[in-house]
């Protein structure tokens, strides 16, 4: 026998840290190697992590909500013919990039989010095990950062409560249900509150309520705050007479959904444009690091994609190296993926410039903020109709709105406006013959 350590694995290049969502087994449960063990959010991807080893699942190190550096160990596994002590975390396949990339800055993951809205209540509802005989009763004094702020935030001494959650650890919602209590200490049947639903604090007469955030949203939080702080953002708008491709589509839509099976979007046809305009101009598919600017000479194109917790933005691979056909297959088999949260790792590493179709909302202009480490991100807008002056005449148009944000430590306004007005240009004088079989 042997006993084998699983880490925290590190899922996306510039993640540094991951949130426990749930545990998809429990101790003294048997695993199947592969199988999945755990549920990890970051602020790019929820993923259910396999476990690297078949056993006996004798400790679980980490609860439920609360969020670990990457490499730390999250559980232990009896192993069957003496697997290493220390096994290293869970693979996860990387783009290939130019070293100078591993100077880029690491964003990091927000610490200990709320329990997701949905998910089955913990074990940690019923009352709290006493502490094991060989760590001396240390379980429930050792609090993750979060809830040690937490605690000092409200003025709570966090040693004093009876923690709920494994090994008599205090958690955040003990922490909580503290500070909804005046401070006392809680007892751990009632400290952990179930997780059907979010936990309304009300306040004023029911007149306002707090409701509590998902681990997604507060990770989106944190990551736009990092990128306003990390880059210094400019952005530009151009308008685009698209009515070429609109007629185009409108007549072809319904044979291209009976031929190939899937539905043809206006998302293809910009993603091809943007990936020529890309390669005139790559330092719109850069980063930032100490060295100096990173030019990648591959384009993984982030297509943001809205789901119901939030937002996530899966990576076309080589989205340059693909035909027309086989770019719209790939679009949409990332895009209903991504909202049935089928998405691997690998769907989210790697991105090296973001499309956003705000214009699915209705909007006209938009100001999106970049996805770090990238320098750009363009967002299509709305197509409406609208008078236009043509030569001395008005004619009635199917018009579009792109708005681009950019690192303006990498990327000038000159530039910037360049680059937008080759996508405008191609895009106005689109034709069937401009796609790239």
């Amino acid at each position: 026998m042997g006993l084998a350590q699983i880490k925290m694995p590190q899922l996306g290049e510039s993640v540094t840290e991951g949130t426990v969502e749930k545990w998809l087994k429990s101790e003294g449960d048997f695993v199947k190697r592969d199988e999945p063990i755990v549920e990890v959010v970051t602020d790019k991807v929820n993923a259910e992590i396999p476990s690297p080893f078949e056993g006996k699942l004798v400790k679980i190190t980490v609860t439920e909500g609360e969020t670990v550096r990457v490499g730390a160990v999250i559980a232990q596994i009896e192993t069957a013919g003496g697997a290493a002590a220390d096994a290293p975390p869970a693979p996860v396949k990387q783009p290939a990039t130019p070293a100078k990339e591993s100077a880029t800055p690491h964003p990091e993951v927000p610490a200990a989010p709320a329990p997701r809205q949905g998910a089955s209540a913990p074990a940690a509802s019923a009352p709290a095990p006493a502490p094991s005989s060989d760590n001396g009763g240390t379980d429930r004094a050792r609090l993750s950062p979060a809830v040690r702020k937490l605690a000092a935030e409200h003025g709570i001494d966090a040693t004093a409560i009876r923690g709920s959650g494994m090994g008599g650890r205090v958690t955040r919602d003990d922490v909580l249900a503290a500070v909804e209590g005046g401070g006392a200490a809680p007892a751990a049947a009632s400290a952990a509150p179930a997780r059907s639903a979010p936990r309304p604090a009300q306040t004023d007469g029911a007149r306002e309520e707090v409701v509590k955030l998902g681990s997604m949203r507060k990770a989106i939080a944190e990551h736009m705050v990092r990128s306003l702080a990390t880059s210094p953002h400019a952005w530009t708008l151009q308008e685009v007479d698209v009515t070429n491709l609109v007629r185009y589509r409108a007549v072809e839509k319904e044979g291209f959904r009976t031929r190939h099976g899937v539905s043809l979007t206006y998302l293809p046809f910009v993603v091809q444009i943007v990936c020529d305009a890309i390669k005139e101009f790559p330092w719109l598919n850069s980063t930032w690091s100490d060295e100096g600017v990173v030019l990648k000479h591959y384009i993984n194109m982030g297509i943001a994609v809205s789901i119901p917790d939030g937002l996530i933005v899966p990576v076309l691979k080589d989205a340059d190296q693909l035909g027309f056909t086989e770019l719209v297959r790939s679009i949409n088999d990332l895009v209903e993926r991504a909202r049935t949260k089928q998405l691997k790792p690998d769907d989210v590493q790697g991105g090296t410039f973001t499309l956003n179709n705000t214009g699915s909302t209705g909007s006209v202009a938009s100001q999106p903020i970049i996805n770090q480490p990238q320098a750009a991100i363009l967002t299509t807008e709305s197509i409406v109709k609208r008078p236009v002056v043509i030569g001395d005449g008005i004619a009635v148009r199917d018009m579009m709105n792109m708005c681009l944000s950019f690192d303006h430590r990498i990327i000038d306004g000159m530039m910037a406006g360049q680059f937008l007005g080759t996508i405008k240009k191609r895009l106005e004088e689109w034709t069937a013959a401009s796609i790239q079989l």
